[in-house]
């Protein structure tokens, strides 16, 4: 019960999860003193690429926070941390673009957010019962109660999962839109790459964290079931 097999994997991914954070941050602050040659601000570059996708009517906020940059679905507003909000950077039109990459996505019903959105009640009820549900069985050798918590918790995995098209879609976008409407420059778009790449490692590593310890609990209940 204390110790799997699995759990040599799980500690690897969460290695390659504190790598990929430690990483988003510094290749965000690298980016950050690399002004970007059209001297637009995070705003600006958000401002525009959401006019020229007719979201005229979609606010940009900022936020306090070190990258706490999201796009709010409910109240339909991009919100942008302050240093992104604020500087000319090549950190700061990316994350900008990506979050507005979400906006676009909602416009156009992009089926895999629809199915995020959808999901996301379920899944705020099913993650926050699901260890409890898990650590009772296991504590009682109640393989009913795992089987539930496994339900349950294959509930948030399958909400992780979805993320990651999300993520990169809006990445790509965001890629598309700045090269093509002239926010950056071809020479440019490496740093772009970097930046989006690093936060997108992030959700990958997220994501492989919670299925490997799906795997585990599906391997403990196949073994006590068959005993």
């Amino acid at each position: 019960m204390f110790f799997h097999p699995m759990d040599f994997l799980i500690i690897l991914a969460f290695l390659l999860s504190l790598w990929a954070q430690f990483r988003v941050s510094g290749t965000f602050n690298k980016w950050s003193d690399v002004p970007a040659s059209t001297g637009m601000t995070g705003y600006e570059a958000a401002r525009r690429m959401l006019d020229r996708n007719g979201l005229h009517d979609v606010p940009i906020e900022p936020v306090p926070g070190k990258l706490s940059d999201h796009y709010d679905p409910i109240h339909r507003v991009v919100r942008l941390s302050e240093p992104v909000y604020y500087e000319s950077s090549i950190s700061a039109v990316s994350v900008a673009c990506h979050e507005v990459g979400h906006a676009i996505q909602h416009k156009v019903h992009y089926p895999m957010l629809v199915l995020r959105h959808r999901m996301f009640p379920v899944v705020n009820i099913a993650s926050g019962i699901a260890p409890f549900l898990l650590i009772a069985g296991f504590l009682f050798h109640a393989m009913n109660l795992v089987g539930l918590g496994i339900i349950f918790f294959s509930a948030a995995v399958a909400f992780q999962l979805v993320t990651l098209p999300v993520e990169f879609n809006a990445s790509s976008r965001a890629r598309k839109a700045m090269v093509a409407e002239g926010f950056i420059t071809n020479q440019e778009e490496r740093g772009v790459a970097k930046v989006l790449n690093a936060a997108a490692l992030t959700y990958v590593a997220a994501a492989l964290i919670s299925l490997l310890e799906l795997v585990k609990y599906i391997m403990i209940f196949t073994s006590n079931r068959d005993e």
